[in-house]
């Protein structure tokens, strides 16, 4: 008899997590090691437990489950993540991906793609769920490259971190930079969006859902 599937779970919402964990257990051959609502956490859980696979939220507070992944990935490159979003955006879709995810499936997808996604991941396959692959795909043969898709992933989450009213000292802090490389680094960010102050920052943010975890 083969071994359950070790899962580690990180989500800020903790009734999505209760249903989540309460849909995966009840699928024989898997099994929830260890859940969390923060990336920072997530972290040191794989490094103790060494999952077989990571499923993590992208939007948390503090750094954002693209720093998990990256982190991740250092210690463990041979490490299999999904990224689980309510963001339907290609933007998204493409800075995990870019980070190093497995896949991408949305929360507004079916439980089956969950489901199926965590073999396909496992087997080294990429794997989005169906809204998604369509909408990135688009996007892709379009050829435009959209604003949020001009930051890098290290830039993404200082944005992310910003529109949880954290400073440069607190961001630095989380992410291991200093607080100048922060604030060099928030000019960067509205640079490349456009944008001249902190409040047209923030409704820009909040109109792609960067607010909102």
């Amino acid at each position: 008899m083969q071994p359950p599937i070790r899962i580690l779970l990180a989500d800020d919402h903790a009734i999505v997590r209760a249903g989540y964990r309460h849909l995966l257990e009840r699928q024989a051959g898997l099994e929830v090691v260890a859940e969390t609502d923060n990336a920072q956490d997530a972290y040191l859980l794989y490094r103790k437990l060494q999952p077989d696979i990571f499923i993590t939220d992208i939007s948390m507070p503090g750094p954002s489950g693209l720093d998990a992944i990256r982190r991740v990935l250092l210690v463990a490159p041979e490490a299999r993540i999904l990224v689980f979003s309510m963001h339907v955006s290609p933007d998204f879709a493409q800075a995990a991906l870019q980070a190093g995810a497995s896949g991408y499936i949305t929360k507004s997808s079916s439980p089956d793609v969950l489901l199926r996604a965590i073999p396909q991941a496992l087997a080294g396959r990429q794997t989005l769920s169906p809204d998604i692959a369509q909408i990135l795909a688009l996007a892709r043969l379009s050829g435009e490259k959209t604003p949020l898709q001009k930051l890098t992933p290290r830039e993404f989450d200082i944005l992310c971190m910003l529109m949880s009213a954290r400073d440069a000292e607190q961001i630095g802090s989380a992410l291991h930079l200093s607080a100048k490389t922060v604030q060099n680094l928030h000019y960067q960010i509205k640079h490349k969006l456009g944008v001249g102050s902190d409040i047209e920052l923030t409704k820009l943010a909040l109109s792609w859902g960067l607010g909102v975890t």
